[in-house]
């Protein structure tokens, strides 16, 4: 990850996310993400999150603004963040 002061996630399953991934990114898949907010509370960096096409990533998003986390955005797919982030 090119700033190390931004949280990568990859919401995708471990499966996936075994297959590849962005360097340095955490696996959190979108099933667990309601049950570790409070790892995201206590996070203090902004938060990008992708997964294969943007899909859940925008729901993992949802989940995480709506119970009161806002610095979180929606990287969208893998191919995507690969681009930005060459």
């Amino acid at each position: 990850m090119k700033d190390p002061a931004t949280r990568v996630v990859d919401v995708r399953s471990p499966l996936e996310y075994a297959t590849e991934h962005i360097p340095g990114a955490q696996n959190i898949p979108l099933e667990e993400v309601t049950a570790r907010l409070a790892e995201f509370r206590s996070n203090h960096k902004p938060v990008v999150l992708y997964c294969r096409s943007g899909n859940r990533s925008g729901i993992a998003v949802n989940i995480l603004k709506k119970n009161g986390i806002t610095d979180v955005y929606n990287g969208g797919s893998l191919e995507n963040m690969q681009f930005l982030l060459n």
